[in-house]
């Protein structure tokens, strides 16, 4: 059955259709733009609220962030104050991270502390690994001249000659420094300043690093981490948003229907459908009634995984496409700890972002690591003399599709017990300071955020898959586009705006 939608009409034009599959913070990001910009958007999304990995849930009055906890581009001139801006809605209110995290090595008690202020970085990581400070100094050199480039708006990898020329114009002298270690990585940078077997720095690189490229220091593409690593530190940051990361999505779908814009939750894009290899619709399936139902389009905006992108395709005429999303390397999966504690558990002056390894000869990733992120008093999240802990390790996602019922909640048991053991040895955690806990696995991921076996974090940041080399926003059908983690520049809310914003450019430069 086909279902009638009320048009608005501006100017008496006719307006260019856009479905946007999935309400993340890249798909709504898109949406709210080009409703702003004049198009008739309507963004389906299975899940019952906004927000994707960035939402909330509630549970005996406390607010936990599903999985992303902090956000980075709020600051004059970053990515979300951009946007916000010509969205015409105001920023949420947010705290700089400072420090951006507290970072505890193995039978260390005292952690490593990422500064925002500059100088106050620079004096902690000459203390905490001597000799280091000329590999530190090449990674802000190449931060400054990535950043430099960044926000020219270069549009990555490109796919047809206007995608170069936005290329071309973001190339400048400052530019070309990178252009010897566009090959290389964290791992052959520190072999070039002979600190390839400094245990503990190598050790901080990793755990850092696989929170934003999914990947150790050997493999993360050095301009990529030069990126990742600096962007905590003044004048960009890392933010804790008041009330919840709920408030980022709020805030969009705010500018979505100020400016025309549908959102349908609980409705599930089936798939996608193509004729001479352009997009031409979707075929909806309504989750409250059951309801099956095809939709046109003038442009489809996909912000899904790739792995998710190429089910809803009809992939022997993509088959291209689709042995090159199928050859990406595994990507990993998260086991999440949700707390809602007593104030009383929270060790004093506790910072905002931990994480913890507990294991030199582990593997990051295989329950060994905990990243951490603890509620501060008064921003929402906990009612009055309470806090929330949440707390999460990669994970491969392989071993929770495994086995029986049984076997996956003996599994999960496994891990809860063993993380509330390991955040005891820095948090009071008893019986009595500990209000409501949960577990989240890649099989709950799965079923909340519709991502492919519950996969977090999108593409890992290798040379095969950075920048110039990384899946585009462009796909191969006409009139399809790709957003979100999976795009370049990669992770995290600032990361998907951005891949927003070029589709939103690429698709009024094809209008």
């Amino acid at each position: 059955m086909q279902r009638k939608f009320m048009l608005s009409s501006r100017g008496g034009n006719h307006q260019s259709r856009v479905i946007v599959i999935g309400a993340g913070i890249g798909g709504l990001t898109a949406g709210a733009l080009l409703a702003r910009r004049g198009y008739e958007v309507l963004i389906f999304d299975q899940a019952i609220v906004p927000g994707g990995c960035a939402s909330t849930f509630k549970r005996r009055g406390f607010t936990f962030d599903v999985g992303a906890t902090q956000v980075a581009g709020l600051e004059q001139g970053g990515i979300h104050h951009r946007i916000f801006q010509e969205l015409e809605v105001e920023l949420p209110d947010a705290t700089p991270c400072d420090p951006a995290c507290a970072v505890f090595l193995p039978q260390e008690t005292e952690p490593i502390k990422v500064w925002r202020n500059l100088e106050q970085w620079q004096a902690e990581r000459q203390r905490q690994f001597p000799g280091s400070e000329p590999f530190w100094q090449l990674m802000a050199k190449l931060f400054r001249a990535s950043w430099n480039f960044q926000e020219r708006d270069p549009v990555l990898p490109p796919r047809n000659f206007w995608d170069v020329w936005q290329l071309a114009k973001s190339v400048r002298l400052d530019t070309l420094i990178t252009l010897p270690f566009t090959f290389m990585t964290v791992g052959d940078a520190l072999k070039l300043y002979g600190l390839e077997k400094d245990q503990r720095l190598k050790t901080f690189l990793d755990l850092q690093l696989k929170l934003y490229s999914q990947v150790n220091a050997d493999e993360t593409a050095l301009l990529y981490a030069a990126t990742a690593l600096a962007v905590s530190q003044s004048p960009q940051g890392l933010y804790h948003l008041q009330g919840s990361m709920q408030a980022l999505s709020d805030r969009l779908v705010e500018a979505l229907t100020k400016f025309g814009g549908k959102l349908y939750l609980r409705h599930t894009v089936e798939e996608i459908q193509t004729q001479s290899g352009k997009a031409i619709g979707v075929t909806i399936r309504n989750q409250k009634t059951g309801e099956v139902w095809q939709e046109k389009a003038d442009e489809i905006v996909a912000n899904v995984t790739a792995q998710n992108l190429v089910k809803l395709l009809d992939t022997k005429s993509y088959s291209n496409y689709q042995r090159r999303i199928e050859k990406l390397p595994s990507a990993s999966g998260a086991f999440v700890v949700y707390l809602g504690v007593k104030q009383e558990a929270i060790p004093v002056e506790c910072p905002p972002h931990l994480q913890f390894i507990y294991d030199y000869e582990g593997i990051i990733g295989e329950n060994n690591s905990l990243f951490v992120s603890v509620s501060k008093p008064g921003d929402g999240r906990a009612p009055e003399r309470c806090a929330t802990i949440i707390a999460s390790s990669f994970t491969d996602v392989e071993m929770w599709w495994k086995g029986t019922p049984d076997d996956y909640e003996q599994l999960k048991q496994q891990y809860t017990t063993e993380a509330i053991a390991r955040l005891a040895q820095y948090f009071h955690l008893t019986p009595e300071t500990i209000i409501h806990q949960e577990a989240a696995t890649p099989r709950t991921f799965a079923r909340f955020t519709a991502r492919e076996k519950g996969i977090v974090g999108g593409v890992g940041q290798r040379i095969s898959t950075f920048g110039p080399f990384g899946i585009a926003t462009r796909t191969p059908i006409n009139k399809l586009w790709l957003v979100g983690d999976s795009t370049h520049p990669g992770e995290g809310t600032a990361g998907v705006s951005y891949s927003a914003l070029t589709v939103v450019r690429q698709i009024e430069a094809s209008r």
